[in-house]
């Protein structure tokens, strides 16, 4: 586009730091150039940082980095969860196991909640959606700006296909709704905790959730050609999904079959923007949202591991068709640095982190291939965002 202003990407952002000085590598130029920095959070966080986040006006939290629907033994990575922090109101992206609780031990505040975003409908992404309103009521959900918009996948649309070659075809749940969007998801949770909600309500005079809490199924444009299993992930531009006077986000589908609609985001604001991959695999879409963003989050899945659930190679048509499965939807350490440097990222923060429990020197190999700034994420980490205001 000829007028960056016409772009709804950079609308907001006012960094204009050329390429080559977005990959510088070192944390000592980073700082000189006043590129962002992971900070302390609070001590009864346990962050870990360089920099106050304080000194940046917008900074993003890692509240949770562990990915998959698992307890990873013998570490203490939550379930997936960050939050976007822009002048003090907090926008949440993902609701893994843990969200609520780490929400409180980064220090931020329910009442400061503008929305939440909902990458796709797995459990390890959603766990924790209701529970954060169920538990919000009493930890200043109310004092929140009201309503609250929580926006993520619409219905599917059909049932994902068979993978290889079952024995025989499961059964379906719900089969007269199987595939609720965000909307749907919300209406059935409602249904299914009406006594505790309806109790609460008439004892406690609890303000009704529906109220609190707004759910939106994300409307994909309609001169896209979205298929749910026949082209999930068509090359198409970003586009705007949510926009208050803080903060301007946008979406793209992202590669994560056979979950569909699966969506990166893109937030941008006057002092930086910061892109979350979600769930995928390498994909052109998110390299187009990420281009001159300040910091991109991104999943990482171990290749080596994956391919070891399998022991030793030569593997089997149907093993190496599951490795390629695993691969194809997630997205392998080496390529995470290569999804950022051809984005242009000065920072590029790993998270999501499957499995959740080697030695972090295995995801800094993506140093490999990323000239840029890596942080491997860890719980309750800051990043601030864009510049820092003194």
């Amino acid at each position: 586009m000829d007028n960056p202003m016409d772009n709804p990407m950079r609308r907001f952002t006012t960094t204009g730091l050329n390429r080559r000085r977005f990959l510088a590598g070192s944390a000592t130029t980073a700082t000189a150039l006043g590129l962002p920095a992971v900070t302390a959070a609070p001590a009864r966080a346990g962050g870990r940082g360089i920099a106050a986040a304080d000194r940046y006006p917008m900074w993003l939290a890692l509240l949770g980095t562990a990915g998959g629907p698992s307890w990873w033994n013998g570490i203490t990575r939550e379930g997936i969860s960050s939050a976007v922090v822009v002048d003090g109101a907090v926008y949440l992206v993902d609701c893994g196991a843990g969200a609520g609780r780490q929400l409180f031990r980064a220090g931020l505040d329910l009442a400061d909640l503008r929305a939440i975003f909902i990458t796709h409908l797995h459990s390890d992404h959603i766990s924790d959606y209701f529970t954060l309103q169920l538990y919000g009521w009493y930890q200043n959900l109310e004092k929140a700006h009201r309503p609250v918009h929580a926006y993520g996948p619409g219905d599917r649309g059909a049932l994902p296909p068979l993978f290889g070659h079952p024995e025989q075809v499961p059964p379906v749940i719900s089969p007269d709704d199987p595939t609720p969007g965000l909307v749907g998801m919300t209406d059935s949770l409602l249904r299914a905790y009406a006594t505790d909600i309806n109790d609460r309500m008439r004892d406690n005079l609890k303000t009704d959730l529906r109220r609190l809490v707004v759910p939106h199924d994300i409307e994909i444009p309609a001169d896209v050609p979205f298929h749910p299993n026949d082209n999930p992930t068509p090359d198409m531009a970003p586009f705007v999904v949510h926009e208050d006077d803080r903060v301007r986000v946008s979406a793209t589908l992202v590669k994560h079959a056979p979950a569909a609609p699966a969506f990166g985001f893109r937030f941008d604001s006057h002092h930086g923007s910061v892109v979350f991959s979600g769930d995928t695999g390498v994909c052109d879409n998110l390299v187009r949202l990420a281009t001159g963003a300040d910091v991109l989050v991104h999943e990482v899945v171990d290749d080596q591991w994956i391919r070891g659930r399998y022991g030793q190679p030569p593997y089997t048509p149907d093993q190496e068709a599951l490795i390629n499965h695993h691969l194809t939807a997630h997205t392998p350490v080496a390529d995470t640095g290569r999804v950022a440097e051809r984005a242009g990222v000065p920072t590029l923060v790993l998270n999501h982190f499957v499995p959740g429990n080697i030695p972090e020197s295995r995801w800094a190999q993506a140093r490999k291939t990323y000239s840029g700034r890596l942080i491997v994420g860890r719980d309750l980490d800051r990043i601030g965002v864009g510049r820092p205001a003194r």
